[in-house]
C-alpha cells in the first residue's frame, strides 16, 4: 500500500508541476508536434527532435514489460501502455499506483507478447535509439537550453524522459522473476544504466514461459 501511494504521490506531483510550475506554453507548440510527427524537420533542433522519438522508444520499452506484468492483475494494462506512446511517465506511474506485485505468467502467449518478447525487437529498437542519439548530438546545445527554459513542452518532454528511467526498476525486479532470472546483480545493471539498460535487458531476457492456464 505504501508503495501505491508514494506512485500516486509522485504522479499527482508530476502533473501539478507541469501544469503550474513549468514555463508556459509556447503557441507553436501545436505546430511543431505536427511537423515532427509528418517528418517535417526542417528548422528543428536535431536534440528536439531526438528527445521526441527516443519517448516512442521508451514506451515501446515499457509496453514490452507491462502487458507481460498485466496477466493477472486487476487492472488492464493495454491502456496504460497505448496511453505512455503520447504522455509517457503520466501514463505509466498511474498504472504502478494501482497495479500488484506479479512475478508469474500464466497462460498462452499472444502474437502482440511474442513480437514484444523477441530479442530482435529489444535489438532493433536499442539500435533506432542509437541512430537517434547520434542524430540528436549534431543539435545545438544552447538553443535546447533557451528552450527547456521557455517552452512548457520542451520542459516537461524533458523530465518525462529522466522519469521513465528512475521510475523503470519498480517492473524489472518482476519481469525478471517472471522468466526465472535471479540475478541481483545483472538487476542493477539493467536498472542503472541510463536508457540503454532497459534496452539491453530486452534484448537478453530470457523468454516467458508458453503455458495453458491452469483451471
Amino acid at each position: 500500500m505504501v508503495r501505491k501511494i508514494g506512485f500516486g504521490l509522485i504522479w499527482l506531483g508530476f502533473i501539478t508541476y507541469a501544469f503550474l510550475f513549468a514555463p508556459p506554453n509556447d503557441p507553436n507548440t501545436s505546430e511543431l508536434i505536427k511537423n515532427m510527427l509528418v517528418f517535417q524537420w526542417e528548422g528543428i533542433n536535431p536534440l528536439v527532435i531526438a528527445l521526441f522519438n527516443l519517448l516512442g522508444i521508451w514506451a515501446l520499452i515499457y509496453t514490452a514489460v507491462i502487458l507481460m506484468d498485466g496477466r493477472g492483475q486487476k487492472v488492464r494494462a493495454w491502456p496504460f501502455a497505448i496511453a505512455s506512446v503520447g504522455v509517457g511517465a503520466f501514463a505509466i506511474l498511474p498504472y504502478l499506483a494501482l497495479r500488484d506485485p506479479n512475478p508469474q505468467f500464466e497462460g498462452k502467449k499472444s502474437l502482440l507478447i511474442k513480437i514484444l518478447d523477441s530479442h530482435l525487437t529489444g535489438m532493433a529498437a536499442a539500435l533506432i535509439a542509437g541512430a537517434l542519439i547520434v542524430y540528436g548530438l549534431q543539435g545545438d546545445w544552447a538553443n535546447f537550453v533557451q528552450q527547456w527554459h521557455s517552452s512548457r513542452f520542451i520542459h516537461v518532454m524533458s523530465l518525462d524522459f529522466c522519469m521513465l528511467g528512475l521510475i523503470f526498476p519498480s517492473l524489472l525486479g518482476d519481469d525478471m522473476a517472471r522468466r526465472g532470472w535471479k540475478n541481483h546483480q545483472l538487476f542493477w545493471l539493467f536498472a542503472l544504466i541510463p536508457f540503454f539498460g532497459p534496452l539491453v535487458y530486452l534484448s537478453v531476457r530470457p523468454p516467458l514461459p508458453d503455458t495453458e492456464i491452469k483451471n
